[in-house]
């Protein structure tokens, strides 16, 4: 079924279906609009939207690329694009690379084929720089702070900051010995981490020892081995997680290990995930407006798009959620 049919049909032009099928039929009587949208219906005609766009110049389309949709941090962020994407009249693809670069690559390109009008991006760990060559499609990268050769829109929060606080709380709490437990990569959000850490220390007159600092990745694996190697070192009495995921895996190991959460170990961890609340003991933690980077990363993006004036850096706040873990 095409347009030229839908207007034999009806025996009308089809620049008269194609008005109203674009909203743009004022001039057109109520008698024509209802026969014309009478024969679509039974018809079951469906309007091509990739042609549609070559004529509009956009697709109404937004790209999504997150590290791994099954991470309960990306998946809300995922939840807060697509909220606000449909409530602008933006659709969502969404692409999961696996956290690998090569992936990424891919659906780079894939996005950039189907014409999307802009793309929302929170890059591999191990991505030290961005290199768009010849892109002019809008990007906004989310939840990373990474070096682009060309102008993009940012997400963030100040990691340093987060994990600064983190350490701090520990301390008030009567914490002298404090373990830190994060990720290796060599990425400024997972060094932005560290610093935090560091300062908090330095900054209430604690010594800084690599023996209570286990770095890998953002997991639950991570925080389980983290938390067994810092206590086989040293007799720590508080852990600082790099995320929640770590936190918990930590909580695990010194349970296992007969080791009282928060009596004898306070563990506080980052982002807030949904399940904080639920695991045992609940989780203190560091709360990133997650929802929130998602939906202002699509008011962003659609602001870029439609070339108005807006600060491409917007940097969200963080809170301490306290809870018994310590």
């Amino acid at each position: 079924m095409s347009i030229s049919r839908i207007a034999k049909l009806a025996g009308v032009s089809t620049a008269t279906v194609s008005k109203i099928l674009n909203g743009k039929d004022q001039a057109i009587s109520e008698a024509t609009r209802q026969k014309v949208l009478e024969i679509i219906e039974k018809e079951g005609y469906i309007p091509n939207a990739i042609a549609k766009s070559l004529k509009v110049k956009n697709t109404k389309t937004i790209g999504l690329i997150l590290p791994d949709v099954m991470n309960p941090f990306f998946s809300e962020m995922a939840r807060g694009v697509e909220d606000s994407a449909d409530r602008l009249g933006y659709s969502v693809i969404l692409c999961n690379t696996d956290n690998k670069a090569e992936k990424e690559n891919k659906y780079f390109q894939v996005l950039q084929s189907k014409r999307v009008d802009g793309i929302i991006i929170s890059a591999v760990e191990s991505k030290n720089d961005f290199f768009f060559n010849n892109n002019v499609t809008p990007i906004v990268l989310m939840d990373r702070d990474i070096e682009t050769d060309k102008p993009v829109g940012k997400i963030k929060i100040d990691n340093v900051r987060c994990t600064y606080d983190a350490t701090t709380f520990l301390i008030t709490k009567g914490c002298k010995n404090i373990g830190f437990i994060s990720s290796d990569t060599l990425n400024a959000l997972s060094e932005d981490r560290l610093k935090g850490y560091i300062k908090a220390l330095e900054d209430n007159n604690m010594p800084y020892s690599n023996d209570v600092v286990y770095l890998k990745d953002y997991s639950v694996e991570t925080g389980y081995f983290g938390a067994i190697s810092l206590i086989e070192k040293s007799k720590i009495d508080g852990i600082c997680c790099g995320n929640d995921l770590i936190a918990i895996g930590a909580i695990k190991a010194l349970k296992e290990k007969g080791i009282n959460v928060p009596k004898d170990v306070k563990v506080i961890g980052l982002d807030d995930i949904f399940i904080c609340g639920y695991i045992d003991p609940p989780l203190t933690t560091i709360r990133q407006p997650v929802y929130d980077m998602g939906r202002e990363a699509v008011n962003l993006l659609i602001d870029m798009i439609e070339k108005r004036e807006s600060n491409l850096l917007r940097v969200l706040d963080h809170k301490l959620i306290e809870r018994m873990s310590t």
